[in-house]
């Protein structure tokens, strides 16, 4: 089968804070976009996310004929997918939901469309075990804002063909973003795994009295978040080597790790720490409405991306590092 590495038709079936991004994301690289949601109020909640997302996609740069009125809302899963090139399921989380749909989905796509799910830790082979053609149907696991943020995960499942992973990666070169290409089917996939991790010793921070959910958060964004955003971890720790590199940090630093600085196991969720945390962060919100918020966001992302690229320029870093 060839799949299709270039398309014109994005199918997003799920409207909500990913499925939207998907949508926003789509229609700002010049696509037609067709869109399904059974919630009530599905088309205009898609829409209103669509719009407040667009004054930053704006300041990126939208392409050729690129517009918001590009986006067909449809009233059902099948008119949906019928004509698409790839397909974007952003359904929530539930293993038996998502074996309904894709079985659904694939049985009205054409056989060489793209299917792939935002899924953030169900493993494909499981959820795509009913899906007629599963040889191209994947997992393309993107990040909050979906509009702006670069990074998806790329996972195939035991029947994925390696030339459909190679098509969905060039899907999403064409949407400006950076595919990652996942290795071994894993719960969690990478960054989320890595991600629970902090969330997790944050929590017990939490838990334990040590530190609120602003001071927790000022911890990373005024620290290692800002390394984070352009070098990751472990060239960030290479760079703490000296010029003896890597080997000499895990000389010097490597006996703390066991040191019993971290849990890893979550701490329960009991009525007290769920109040604190949502305590915690209802103080950091104050008047501030989330869509103002996720403006500020969007801002603020923008001006660090174009920073980076600025200084990847300055340097003679190519792009892809």
């Amino acid at each position: 089968m060839i799949y299709p590495s270039e398309i014109k038709t994005f199918a997003a079936l799920g409207g909500g804070v990913i499925g939207s991004g998907w949508v926003a994301r789509a229609l700002a690289h010049g696509l037609d976009v067709v869109a399904w949601d059974p919630a009530p109020n599905a088309e205009a909640n898609l829409r209103q996310r669509v719009a407040n997302a667009w004054p930053a996609l704006e300041k990126q740069g939208l392409a050729a004929g690129a517009s918001p009125e590009r986006l067909q809302v449809v009233g059902n899963l099948e008119t949906c997918v019928a004509g698409a090139d790839f397909i974007q399921e952003s359904a929530p989380e539930r293993l038996e939901l998502k074996l309904e749909l894709h079985a659904a989905i694939s049985a009205a796509a054409r056989p060489e469309a793209l299917i792939a799910s935002s899924t953030s830790g169900l493993l494909p082979s499981e959820f795509y075990a009913s899906a007629a053609h599963p040889e191209r149907c994947l997992v393309g696991h993107p990040f909050n804002p979906v509009y702006l943020l670069p990074l998806v995960e790329v996972v195939g499942g035991q029947h994925t063909a390696p030339e459909a992973i190679e098509a969905a990666k060039a899907v999403y070169r064409q949407l400006g973003m950076r595919p990652l290409h996942v290795r071994k089917e894993v719960p969690g996939f990478i960054a989320d795994r890595l991600l629970e991790a902090l969330w997790r010793e944050a929590l017990h921070l939490v838990n334990d009295g040590v530190a609120s959910t602003g001071e927790i958060d000022d911890a990373i964004r005024f620290g290692a978040g800002l390394r984070w955003s352009f070098m990751g971890t472990f060239l960030t720790y290479t760079l703490a080597g000296g010029d003896a590199g890597m080997r000499h940090f895990m000389q010097q630093f490597g006996p703390a790790l066991q040191l019993p600085w971290t849990y890893l196991p979550a701490p329960p969720l009991t009525d007290r720490l769920i109040d604190d945390v949502v305590a915690g962060t209802a103080a950091q919100l104050g008047k501030h409405s989330i869509a103002s918020l996720e403006r500020y966001r969007d801002d603020a992302l923008l001006g660090v991306l174009a920073a980076v690229r600025q200084a990847k320029h300055d340097h003679g870093i190519g792009t892809d590092d």
